[in-house]
Formats: structure tokens, C-alpha cells, sequence
């Protein structure tokens, strides 16, 4: 298959360590100086995609977690103050694909169903114990019920499980300098 071309939203720095280096990968200092107070909240669901992701053997030692990229220059966020925009021509059987929706789901600390009879057997389950996934997740005292939700993250994977929209990001492990076809500012 040929190239593609995808889109992602970095910081100036990026693109000053491609110009240095040759390549960037995203290191866990730059995702917790980014997220500042909720990077702990946020690097545990990542953590998890970096172990389950389908081509978590294709990871480079140095890369400590995927780079984001979007399939549609549209849905790449506008350049902001100290960002660009760096289109990429790449080969597709690098990436990824994530649905939004479902990782939308698990940033929620949400649980994924597998169809609708799964997403209404999982809501009672929450009412017996009166509460909700984001709770048991975050509470020591609903061991299973976290379980529960952190095996259906699998479903992320699975293109025959869609949640509402079918739209999907997709991950990539490095970026190199040659991919570069466009810088937008």
C-alpha cells in the first residue's frame, strides 16, 4: 500500500528536536509538564494503551508513549501559541487506529460494552452497587467492578464495536525528520 498523509498538533519544541535529532519521540516528562496536575489521572490510561496497543512490540525503547495523529487536516486543532501543525506522509501500517469515542470512553475511566444488552447489563450492575464507573475506578472498594471496566478497554481495538461515531485518531511511536511534508503555523 502507498503513503498517507496525517496531521498533529505539537509543541515548537517538537519540531526543534526533529531539526536537531532527526526524529521525536513523546517521553512521560513532556506528557506530565503538559498535563501538569492530572498527569497522574491521565498517565495510567495511557500506560495501559502503551501495554495493550496492537503494535506495542513495533515501540521504540525511547518512546514512552504514542504520538497522536489525525487521519483528516479538519479535525487537526488549529495551531496556538507556541504549537504547529506538521503534516506527515508516512506508510499506514505504522499507525494505530483509535476511535474516539472509545478512548473518549476510557479517559471517562468508563467501561466499553460490546453491544447494547452488555451496556444495560453493566448499567444495573452499577445500580445494584449505587455507582458509577468513574467511582468504582477510582475507589479502593469496588475491586471487580474496576476489573470489569479496565478489561472491556480491549474493545478499543475491535473496529466491530462502535460507540456512536466511527471517527478515529490514530497513534504513531516516533516521528521522523523525512515524513515532514508541510509545517503549518
Amino acid at each position: 500500500m502507498g503513503s498517507i498523509k496525517v496531521w498533529t498538533k505539537q509543541n515548537e519544541n517538537v519540531l526543534r528536536e526533529l531539526e536537531s535529532k532527526g526524529r521525536y519521540t513523546a517521553k512521560r516528562e513532556y506528557i506530565i509538564k503538559d498535563l501538569d496536575e492530572h498527569a497522574n489521572l491521565v498517565l495510567e490510561v495511557y500506560d495501559w494503551l502503551v501495554r495493550n496497543s496492537p503494535r506495542a512490540l513495533q515501540k521504540p525503547a525511547d518512546a514512552h508513549y504514542p504520538i497522536w495523529v489525525s487521519m483528516e487536516r479538519e479535525a487537526t486543532m488549529l495551531p496556538s501559541q507556541g504549537t504547529v501543525i506538521i503534516e506527515l506522509t508516512l506508510d499506514p501500517d505504522i499507525i494505530t487506529t483509535v476511535n474516539i469515542e472509545k478512548w473518549g470512553t476510557i479517559l471517562n475511566y468508563s467501561y466499553i460494552p460490546s453491544d447494547e444488552q452488555d451496556r444495560i447489563r453493566h448499567r444495573k450492575y452499577l445500580e445494584q452497587y449505587g455507582t458509577s464507573d468513574a467511582q468504582a475506578y477510582m475507589s479502593q472498594f469496588y475491586p471487580h467492578i474496576k476489573r470489569s471496566i479496565i478489561e472491556s478497554w480491549s474493545r478499543l481495538f475491535d473496529e466491530s464495536i462502535i460507540l456512536g461515531s466511527s471517527k478515529c485518531y490514530g497513534n504513531i511511536w516516533e516521528v521522523r525528520k523525512e515524513w515532514i511534508s508541510e509545517i503549518i503555523r
